[in-house]
């Protein structure tokens, strides 16, 4: 795999097209929970100060009102992205009302399912439709695991480059094909070597005792009010947290061998009816508990680590804006928040990432098996709940290797990919965002992980006492940095914007939730 990364990096770099590399785009979503004072999930609606929810493209809610989502538009430099997310947090944090953003993935202080109030879009048939769909996965899943919260990394090559590395590669398809089976190509090898990011970003090695609810669990008991695992880098990744683990139950994997796959299989699951759901109800008396009854309601409940993307046209449904237009970009959704940042997440990470999709790209990419998929989840499950095992050994091609020899291997690979990509800049970024996580490879007490254990054992905190002081320290933080006028006076006039764009979808609708449904549903 390595041999063949340099070998095409050497190709690309001696075509001249590493100034194509520029043109990529880089967007970040990152999820925070409102709390209150106590560091229980706050019961406000959304503030209107901050706009819709349904139509502010940058600032929204996910599964719950409490659960704020900041979502950057695309920019071709991680730091722009970065400072645009940064504006964001410090516009809602002016616009607080006595509350804090929680500063780590995993929540505190949960009173029970009850306790979540499930996100409000407003009495439109789009805005009810993404209502009912998470009052749908409260039923399937349960609301507490809805709550966490995640950063989600955004990427997509230029059109410049792709027709430079088609020509290069001398392949005559129509430049879509072409773009999406390669990005295929990389998702698959993203989905591989995955394990490599809870490892090394992974920040919820630790949770609060109200979490689980008195549920049975395996997990260590830290103190009174916390459970953890001694070597956890994850725990959102991890069979507690952010993975649909009914896939077992209901069969739905997707299909990553190609676009047609992929999209055949979410289709088939979004169609197929599920028995376990069927028992749920769809309409009872009067009032929808979930879209329908099949094995997902609709593409995003497919709880994977990756994802490809298509900018959607109106109401249009993902998997046919995938259909018609191919793969547009890629969404890594397997980041902890970065509990050691103001910003949930660091330039050094984004330009690692960066270079590690790139690696997955260059590489040879076969389709996966059957038995390659069991361990793709095993290794994730693996280095979710016992990462920083000294000795840890994951499954690769049916062989077990040491995680630590496999992931120094793939920084050992990514080493000509960072020298390309530094080739575009004067200083040295992609190398030292290298470097650095080699190090933590090296020794796991660098990683985010280990560090946050470290600290709670030296301050002697519960997780709610630890994830508490950072959200209060972040507070500070964005109250001290300075007020960019001009950010500010866009975003507020951009939430007063969104809410006039909400009456009027709401005042345009000329036909029942039902129909609407129905039609939703038929697109093809």
């Amino acid at each position: 795999m390595s041999y063949s990364v340099e070998k095409r990096v050497a190709r690309f770099a001696a075509a001249h097209l590493a100034p194509l590399l520029k043109g990529s785009m880089v967007g970040l979503e990152k999820e925070s929970l409102r709390v209150n004072s106590e560091g229980k999930i706050s019961q406000t609606p959304h503030p209107q100060q901050l706009g819709s929810a349904l139509t502010h493209p940058y600032i929204t809610t996910d599964y719950s009102e409490a659960l704020l989502e900041f979502i950057t538009p695309p920019f071709h430099e991680a730091g722009e992205a970065l400072g645009f997310l940064r504006d964001l947090q410090q516009f809602v944090y002016t616009r607080l009302d006595n509350e804090l953003l929680w500063a780590t993935s995993m929540p505190c202080v949960v009173a029970g399912e009850s306790s979540i109030p499930i996100a409000y879009f407003g009495e439109s048939n789009v805005g009810r439709m993404k209502s009912v769909y998470r009052h749908g996965l409260g039923h399937r899943y349960g609301r507490v695991m809805q709550v966490i919260a995640g950063v989600h990394f955004n990427y997509s090559y230029s059109d410049a480059f792709w027709q430079g590395l088609q020509q290069l590669e001398g392949d005559d398809r129509p430049l879509q094909d072409f773009i999406s089976e390669r990005y295929f190509g990389l998702l698959r090898n993203l989905l591989r070597v995955g394990w490599l990011i809870p490892y090394l970003f992974g920040a919820s090695p630790a949770v609060c005792k109200s979490f689980l609810n008195g549920k049975e669990n395996t997990l260590h008991s830290f103190d009174d009010y916390t459970y953890f695992e001694p070597y956890a880098t994850s725990l959102r990744m991890g069979d507690i947290g952010y993975q649909n683990n009914k896939e077992n139950e209901t069969g739905i994997k997707a299909d990553y061998s190609s676009l047609q796959g992929y999209v055949a299989s979410l289709t088939n699951a979004i169609n197929t009816p599920c028995p376990v759901y069927k028992k749920i109800g769809v309409k009872v008396d009067g009032e929808y508990r979930q879209l329908n009854a099949n094995i997902l309601q609709i593409e995003n409940e497919y709880y994977s680590t990756v994802r490809p993307k298509q900018l959607l046209q109106g109401n249009e449904k993902p998997s046919l804006a995938l259909k018609r237009r191919g793969v547009r970009y890629i969404e890594l959704r397997s980041l902890d928040v970065n509990a050691f940042d103001p910003l949930g997440i660091n330039e050094s990470q984004l330009h690692f990432l960066e270079a590690l999709l790139l690696y997955c790209l260059f590489a040879d990419s076969p389709p996966i098996s059957a038995i390659e998929r069991v361990e793709i989840d095993q290794n994730e499950m693996r280095v979710a709940h016992r990462g920083r095992e000294p000795g840890l050994n994951l499954m690769r091609c049916g062989t077990a290797v040491a995680l630590k020899q496999w992931a120094g291997e793939i920084c050992e690979a990514m080493a000509p990919v960072c020298e390309l990509l530094d080739s575009n800049t004067a200083r040295r970024p992609y190398q030292q965002a290298l470097a650095r996580q080699r190090r933590a490879v090296e020794n796991p007490d660098l990683t985010p992980s280990a560090r946050m254990l470290a600290e709670m054992r030296s301050s002697k905190e519960s997780f709610f006492e630890f994830a508490r002081r950072k959200s209060l320290e972040y507070q500070w933080h964005f109250a001290e940095l300075p007020i960019a006028r001009e950010q500010e006076q866009m975003l507020t006039e951009m939430a007063e914007r969104s809410l006039r764009k909400q009456a009027e979808i709401e005042a345009a609708d000329d036909m029942g939730f039902d129909e609407y449904l129905q039609q939703y549903f038929s697109q093809s």
